[in-house]
């Protein structure tokens, strides 16, 4: 592994040459590194092991149109009628056009999707006008697809992979990236030089205390595009899943939109079923619809809104679903509720919503270039304006898969003449994350981390105006100053690192929030209740600086 050839060195700080680095093993990191496969060396880094990813945790699907051009101009127009007047349109036409070719490059490389009698089966989800959900083994979909994608990796003989590593910064020559610097378990520092470096690290749910993503999603790769002069963009854009477990003490577990898609009805603590009040699409409204609805059920009348608690439960009801196998259309929603006492087919299973998806990202054009040379993005942590103020129900594995291909193509064309970079020159990191911490300051950063989490639910959550933003801004500032004194000077900590991205994320959330002064998809703002026609098409772009300006995709 090239992995292991960099950590065997004796040196302080190793350093290794490939043509391209791709950060993160998600769908959209793996499939850009098999199309690199075939024009250089590919290394693969991911902070933990490879299939820790949102990837291996999406459970409904993914959504292609596979019906020819009436079904591609209809998933087309979904995406944009979910995406609430802020979808870039030809973002939104390649993802549909191009899905399923690259879906049909899945199952060739081994995918299993679920089918009956030979045929592909489809599900229906949220804001969808038509069923075209392709599920695997049931509720695993982004594990199967992530096993498929990892196996053909592996038979490859110029990618391999550094597991347990984490990106601390950017590599610089002079404003052009050519890198990054890595930390291993250890805290020892490397530095992997590249013709290329993409971007494909996934989202940031865990600056929120309620989330359905794992660990890992921390954001890092948007504030090392950030540190390296690059523009974040719609970072106000985030997706609040409506329906993830609510029991005390267990985790914020995904129930998938497609329970809803089989019906599954959401009822409140009187067993009433409220979405008629709400959508004419019912359980099957767009998201951000469906979980304001049950942030507005959960309260009793006259009691004032929050969104940081819910005193009322609201409930999944399949118990009136016939003729599907719940446990087998079902198994890993099932056996989790199980381990719980509860079962799909005999319970109202308790819901609230849970911080899902990020729409925003780092900017890119529509073949995954950033506006800084030499980096690329993918997937979740990019914004190409695809997914606008609210994602349609399983297009994030679309998105993926086909970004991840294109931000490969254009990564192979533009260096195809780019001499490597040389391992030895004096190449400046764009950031630093040169901090070791002791026992005592590791707790109080993680009690720092903590409540971050928390201000960040209470503060930038469903439910937002301008003193609860402006009052997140403030104590994040004082959180941030928390995080920097308790470091001393080192060799680096992931922890640290992770703290840092999640201040810079915030950051960015906040002030974007603050900017955009009407409501709209996943931004709900109490003092400005409304869409305003002025603000249609504009995106908040974010810089390093804290400046936001208002601009048109494409323009």
């Amino acid at each position: 592994m090239i992995a292991s050839k960099v950590m065997a060195t004796e040196e302080k700080e190793a350093a290794i040459t490939v043509d391209f680095l791709v950060l993160g093993a998600g769908i959209a990191g793996l499939r850009a590194a098999l199309s690199l496969a075939r024009h250089g060396t590919v290394l693969v880094v991911t902070k933990e092991a490879r299939w820790e990813s949102n990837t291996h945790y999406a459970q409904g699907g993914i959504a292609v149109a596979m019906g020819g051009e009436a079904d591609v101009a209809l998933h087309v127009q979904d995406t944009l009628s979910a995406g609430d007047g802020l979808v870039y349109g030809p973002a939104a036409e390649i993802l549909v056009s191009e899905g399923p070719k690259r879906v049909e490059e899945l199952m060739e490389w081994g995918t299993r999707f679920d089918r009956h009698e030979g045929k592909l089966l489809l599900t229906r989800e949220g804001a969808h006008s038509l069923p075209r959900i392709l599920h695997a083994n049931g509720d695993a979909t982004g594990a199967e697809i992530g096993r498929a994608l990892a196996v053909a990796a592996q038979e490859s003989e110029t990618i391999q992979f550094a597991e347990w590593m984490t990106a601390s910064a950017l590599l610089m020559d002079e404003e052009r990236v050519v890198g990054a610097e890595l930390l291993d378990a250890a805290n020892k520092r490397y530095r992997v030089f590249a013709r290329a470096t993409l971007l494909a690290t996934g989202g940031a749910g865990q600056v929120y205390s309620e989330t359905t993503n794992p660990l890992v999603a921390t954001g890092d790769g948007l504030v090392l595009a950030l540190e390296a002069g690059a523009v974040l963009a719609d970072m106000e854009m985030y997706q609040f899943h409506p329906t993830a477990l609510s029991l005390p003490g267990v985790p914020r577990f995904l129930l998938s939109e497609a329970l809803r898609g089989e019906g599954a009805l959401l009822v409140n603590a009187r067993g009433e079923r409220f979405m008629e009040r709400y959508h004419p699409l019912l359980e099957l409204a767009p998201r951000d619809v469906v979980a304001r609805a049950i942030v507005n059920e959960s309260f009793a009348e006259g009691a004032a809104q929050s969104a940081h608690i819910f005193p009322a439960p609201i409930f999944l009801d399949m118990r009136a679903v016939r003729g599907v196998n719940l446990a087998e259309r079902f198994p890993g929603i099932s056996r989790f509720l199980a381990e719980q006492g509860l079962r799909l087919d005999r319970d109202r299973i308790p819901v609230s919503p849970a911080a899902h998806y990020m729409m925003g990202g780092v900017k890119t054009d529509l073949h995954g270039r950033t506006t800084v040379a030499g980096l690329y993005a993918a997937g979740e942590v990019a914004c190409t304006g695809v997914h606008g103020a609210n994602r349609l129900a399983s297009n994030s594995l679309l998105e993926g898969l086909v970004f991840g291909a294109r931000s490969a193509s254009a990564m192979a064309a533009d260096c195809a003449f780019l001499a490597m970079p040389s391992a030895s020159g004096d190449f400046v990191p764009s950031g630093s994350s040169r901090e070791e911490v002791d026992a005592a300051a590791g707790q109080r950063i993680e009690a720092s981390i903590t409540a971050l989490r928390s201000m960040m639910w209470r503060c930038a959550g469903l439910l937002r105006d301008a003193e609860l933003l402006l009052d997140g801004s403030r104590e994040l500032e004082k959180m941030n100053e928390q995080i920097t004194d308790f470091s001393i000077a080192g060799s680096g900590s992931r922890r640290t690192a992770e703290a840092k991205s999640l201040v810079g994320v915030s950051r960015a959330v906040l002030k974007s929030a603050r900017a955009r002064c009407e409501s709209r998809g996943g931004h709900f703002r109490k003092d400005f209740p409304h869409k305003e026609d002025s603000w249609q098409q504009l995106h908040t772009h974010y810089r390093a600086d804290g400046t936001i300006t208002l601009e048109r995709f494409g323009a």
